[in-house]
């Protein structure tokens, strides 16, 4: 039986009951799948090796109770909880997504290694970082369901400022150039930042969850690091010959590419210790809900 205290689930996750049909409902943590399985069964099983103490003492408290018992679930309410904390990672990702985008028209100079980048190159590592606490707490189904929520949220939000500079301006309003411009190279670098990001980040999960499965969730260290190093590499490629081929010469565009993968990987080198705090955090408040 594994320790709640020491080793994290590996296979499976209980998420709550059915009290009305004595069913638990469990998540299987590689992919995110959600299934319902009757306690009797859930308790003849293996996967019930696999919970925690705490999660196999409320099931043999509803089991012997008939589903009356309230268990840390009903009280405590952690499987809203877990939820939130999904939603919270969601509008993270969101949110440097679209700041990296829009920020993609202010170009800076750094004098002391002589090449131009933009503001987003230095907080973009921080979304592998969210999509590797999706995929470490959720699975991958439902960190890919967040990947094409913020690709499909931000074409929105492109779309839509889009249209805003077809739209009538006041005469003498001396920034309505300026923002149809801001605006134009923003739904230009769409394209682009939208293809590298899907396949970086598909790549980034799926090399996560494989790793953790030949790992038997140990070394976060050690997944978080070489997905990361692979989907870098991808985005970078990606991102920079999309946007670039034919406007820029190849040699150039090697260029940009190589300083983009060595800043990313500089600030996600970075994202070890945040990774570990983050599983800390969730197995104490949302897991245990102390």
């Amino acid at each position: 039986m594994l320790s709640s205290g020491c080793i994290e689930n590996t296979k499976y996750k209980l998420l709550g009951f059915e009290n009305a049909k004595s069913l638990a409902i469990v998540m299987v943590i590689s992919t995110g799948k959600v299934f319902k399985i009757k306690l009797s069964d859930l308790l003849a099983s293996e996967i019930v090796e696999d919970l925690s103490k705490a999660e196999t003492k409320e099931i043999y408290k509803k089991f012997y109770s008939q589903g009356v018992a309230l268990s840390v679930y009903e009280v405590s309410d952690r499987h809203e909880r877990s939820w939130m904390f999904y939603v919270s990672l969601n509008l993270m990702l969101f949110a440097l997504y679209v700041f990296t985008n829009v920020s993609a028209t202010k170009l800076i100079y750094l004098e002391w290694f002589d090449v131009v980048v933009t503001p987003g190159v230095f907080l973009y590592p921080l979304t592998f970082l969210i999509v590797d606490l999706l995929n470490e707490f959720y699975g991958l189904r439902l960190a890919r369901k967040a990947i094409l929520f913020v690709l499909s949220s931000n074409a929105l939000i492109v779309v839509l400022l889009s249209v805003s500079t077809r739209l009538p301006g006041v005469s003498g309003w001396g920034l309505d150039e300026h923002y149809n411009g801001v605006i134009g190279h923003v739904a230009s670098a769409l394209v682009a930042s939208s293809v590298a990001f899907l396949f970086s980040e598909y790549v980034n999960s799926y090399l996560l969850c494989k790793i953790k499965e030949l790992t038997s969730s140990r070394y976060l260290f050690l997944r978080v690091l070489l997905s990361t190093v692979f989907a870098v590499v991808i985005d970078s490629i990606l991102f920079c010959y999309i946007a670039f081929y034919g406007v820029m010469k190849n040699s150039e565009i090697f260029s940009i590419v190589c300083v983009q993968i060595s800043i990313k990987m500089f600030f996600a080198f970075f994202n070890i210790l945040p990774a570990y705090g983050a599983r800390s955090f969730f197995r104490k408040f949302v897991i245990e809900g102390r």
